[in-house]
């Protein structure tokens, strides 16, 4: 079977001529004129992108998604290509009503006419890993609306299989192609595998939904429909059914008559709230998996990839952002440098004349002009020449973040998104280094500062009973007054620490 998807995606190759996006750098050109003339009946008049996107629909639901992905690694591909993938559009049949029926009995091991009271077996919903159906749960089961989101059988086998051809034929691309080095397909598969993979447990899907719920309890802006985890199984996810208008149905808004510049705003202050306050994003916002609530609250749908962002990544994020609009290009640098991005050796004032050289031509437009997702990419396209590993929730995030305005300004063409996520921004970082941030990371280690410090004069005592103790004595006895003075400052500075952290004990007690 393999073989014949080989010989497959070999022919199709051959059809959309990819043959000579990976040998027009050869240098001595001798393989392109050879696979020319091996194949002297076709005619190739397409630009090199679109046949590229043509080829991948031909290939199937597996190929395109993975040209979906590509078309997010724009550090990594041409422009012309990432801007032609990005036009793949994820429409694949449904499977049979008969099969998804089937696939319930497996799951729950009884039919569906026993789990449901009520069971649509025409989809409402398709893509490439799964397929929804609403159904209504029994009387019993408290007879909510719900959807069910159904695995497509097989699909396991069937990826597994695709993948281990990708990965083959990215070897090929490093060893033939003069680019294959640099753009590291091998490592573009490995990532996408493991997304793919995620997405085939619907478990895991569920379980984002319900952080992802729990985090915004109680929103003015967000509504997360509520999973039912009596139902869910690593094939089968059922939730909350949820009631909207497509956010892409414009007319039928301001019909319902919903702000569209507070809608696009609140788009903005989600997605920051999710990247700076939760470190846990949705990272599949694109127009198909957002509705709008009667109230005007977004409802999000389809949480199959996430994104999340560790401490370290929300600071160099925020520091960048704010450097970046203050024009403060060495900061910019710096902060690539301090988080690591960037090798300790790199010399801060050529990074920073690059980077300035990337984007000060960006300030000549209204601020309400400038792409924050273009920023981010400019600033990873800098970073690359100077041998920075861009790590892969970074890129996600940054794909995120050009849905999200791409779609805050088709619903509000004058959204200023600077002055909307300034705001934002400066009160996070004030959390993180003010008197507010020492204060809730005093409360956060608190029930470790309730163990921690009765053992202290225990401890000391026993430091100080060690035989190399004694040889300390002499040069104890021989500090000057400045330096006890100083001590005496000290200890004063850690008794007022040790009465912060008794009053944030006291309630533990």
């Amino acid at each position: 079977m393999r073989l014949f998807r080989l010989l497959k995606i070999a022919t199709v190759a051959s059809r959309f001529g990819l043959d000579q996006m990976v040998l027009e750098h050869e240098p001595s050109g001798r393989l392109m004129r050879l696979a020319n003339a091996l194949q002297f009946w076709r005619r190739l008049q397409a630009p090199r992108a679109e046949r590229l996107r043509l080829a991948l629909e031909t290939l199937g639901p597996i190929f395109v998604k993975f040209g979906q992905v590509l078309s997010t690694r724009r550090d990594l591909m041409p422009a012309d290509i990432a801007d032609e993938l990005a036009k793949l559009q994820d429409r694949v049949p449904p499977f049979d009503s008969a099969l998804a029926l089937a696939e319930i009995e497996k799951a729950y091991g009884r039919p569906a006419h026993e789990v449901f009271a009520e069971f649509d077996p025409q989809p409402v919903a398709s893509a490439s890993i799964a397929q929804v159906h609403f159904a209504r749960l029994r009387p019993e089961d408290g007879g909510h609306e719900v959807a069910v989101k159904i695995l497509r059988p097989n699909m396991r086998a069937v990826i597994e299989h695709d993948l281990a051809l990708m990965d083959n034929g990215a070897l090929l691309l490093e060893k033939l192609w003069a680019d294959g080095k640099r753009l590291r397909p091998r490592e573009v598969v490995a990532e996408f595998a493991k997304y793919l993979r995620d997405e085939l447990d619907l478990m895991r899907e569920a379980a984002n939904a319900s952080q992802l719920r729990r985090n915004f309890t109680d929103s003015s802006l967000l509504i997360v429909p509520e999973v039912h985890w009596d139902f869910c199984t690593s094939t089968v996810m059922v939730m909350e059914r949820m009631h909207g208008i497509p956010i892409s149905h414009t007319e039928r808004l301001l019909a319902a008559e919903i702000s569209l510049q507070k809608l696009s705003a609140a788009g903005v202050e989600i997605f920051f709230t999710q990247v700076f306050r939760d470190g846990f994003f949705h990272a599949d916002m694109h127009p198909g998996n957002i509705f709008v609530a009667a109230d005007g609250r977004y409802i999000a749908l389809d949480f199959g990839i996430v994104g999340t962002l560790t401490d370290r990544d929300k600071n160099y994020l925020a520091q960048n952002f704010l450097a970046f609009f203050r024009r403060d290009y060495k900061r910019v640098a710096e902060a690539h440098i301090e988080s690591g991005w960037a090798p300790k050796d790199t010399r801060v004032d050529e990074f920073e004349a690059a980077i300035r050289a990337v984007c000060e031509p960006i300030f000549d437009r209204p601020l309400k002009d400038i792409s924050f997702g273009k920023v981010l990419l400019r600033l990873f396209q800098t970073s690359r020449r100077f041998n920075v590993e861009i790590q892969p929730q970074l890129v996600m995030l940054q794909k995120t973040l050009l849905n999200i305005e791409g779609l805050g300004r088709q619903l509000d063409p004058d959204l200023d998104l600077w002055q909307t996520a300034k705001p934002f921004l400066e009160r996070w970082m004030s959390e993180q280094v003010g008197w507010r941030g020492i204060w809730r990371n005093l409360r956060h280690e608190a029930p470790n500062l309730a163990r921690t410090l009765p053992q202290l004069p225990r401890l000391v005592h026993q430091q100080l009973s060690q035989p190399q103790a004694a040889d300390l004595r002499p040069q104890l006895a021989a500090l000057s007054r400045a330096q006890i003075r100083q001590n005496r400052w000290l200890a004063l500075i850690a008794l007022l620490l040790a009465l912060i952290a008794g009053a944030l004990i006291y309630p533990y007690f």
